[in-house]
């Protein structure tokens, strides 16, 4: 008779255990001969040195699916341990499944484009408007490449400039001023990684959202880097953004031109590096337009209002 400790390193327990230990419940009984107890993200088991290996590789399996997928049922317990494909798999195109476990893919033409720039090169530039999903799908990859462990962090970023709004009269400190120009990328990240373990990765700075000074003098190495709103970027920040690229970096800058809130004197530097880099090599610009955008079907009718109004005040 041995005894292990399997650590449950990459995926959540609670996810891994079900409601109230429902899926442990169903583990333990499919292995009437090992004595199994969970405590937090370990789980220590006692048994024969034989239906020990079983139970490691089949536990191995679960884990992995688990951490894929984002969810773990009885029905994928069985399918798993009977040596089964279970439902989800071969499905195509499937970026990250959510926090649900609902697949994230590209949704539109002008989105897979910007998944197959991303594999191909290092640096992606995705202008278009609000709500075509640049900033999702972007996080999605981001999420994505860390889980298969081609990167080691994730590093999300944003200008934190006002719109309409001053920084200075946000209640509490600097971090709780800051961080509601951050909560979109927080509520990206929430709806494709389980909440207790993505507070452990940002604990750990496996995940880091920061505002764009807090770029300045770092070189980001081993990362997917989310730039995003970068059309409120003065020239300076976003040369100095970009050049903070390290070894094995991918970056994704993400703006849309019609909302730029700098004042009226100062470029934008996502304008002026759209007219530098369209013709360097290993970057690649993806444009999205009112046909990918995926939120409300109000927001399509409200784009496309707003640019009538512009074409009407051009032409006079």
């Amino acid at each position: 008779m041995i005894e292990k400790h399997i650590v449950l390193e990459d995926v959540d327990p609670i996810v891994f255990y079900g409601a109230n230990n429902a899926n442990l419940q169903i583990i333990k009984a499919l292995y009437p001969k090992l004595r199994i107890v969970a405590r937090g993200n370990v789980m220590h088991v006692m048994g024969d040195e034989d239906v020990m290996a079983e139970f490691e590789e089949k536990t191995s399996q679960l884990q992995r699916h688990c951490l894929t997928y984002n969810s773990l049922t009885e029905e994928e317990i069985l399918q798993i341990m009977r040596g089964e494909k279970t439902n989800k798999e071969g499905v195509q195109g499937v970026i990250v499944y959510s926090t649900s476990g609902r697949p994230i893919m590209a949704r539109t033409k002008n989105q897979q484009r910007m998944v197959e720039a991303f594999h191909k090169d290092d640096m992606v530039f995705a202008i278009g408007p609000a709500g075509s999903g640049k900033t999702y799908t972007g996080i999605a990859l981001a999420v994505q490449a860390l889980k298969q462990k081609a990167v080691r962090k994730i590093i999300l970023s944003r200008p934190a400039v006002e719109a309409g709004e001053k920084l200075g009269f946000l209640p509490g400190d600097m971090k709780d001023k800051i961080d509601p120009y951050l909560q979109p990328l927080y509520d990206a990240l929430e709806d494709m990684i389980p909440a207790a373990k993505l507070q452990e990765m940002m604990e750990q700075k496996i995940i880091q959202i920061a505002p764009l000074a807090f770029m300045r003098g770092r070189t980001l190495n081993d990362a997917v880097v989310v730039l995003d709103e970068a059309q409120n970027t003065t020239i300076p920040q976003l040369k100095m953004f970009l050049t903070r690229m390290g070894m094995n970096c991918k970056m994704i800058i993400t703006g849309d031109m019609t909302q730029i809130d700098l004042p009226h004197s100062t470029q934008s530097g996502l304008v002026n590096a759209i007219k530098i880099l369209k013709d360097v090599k290993g970057i690649s610009f993806i444009e999205t337009d009112k046909g990918d955008i995926v939120r409300h079907k109000l927001v399509t009718r409200i784009v496309e209002a707003y640019e009538k109004q512009k074409e009407v005040t051009v032409e006079s």
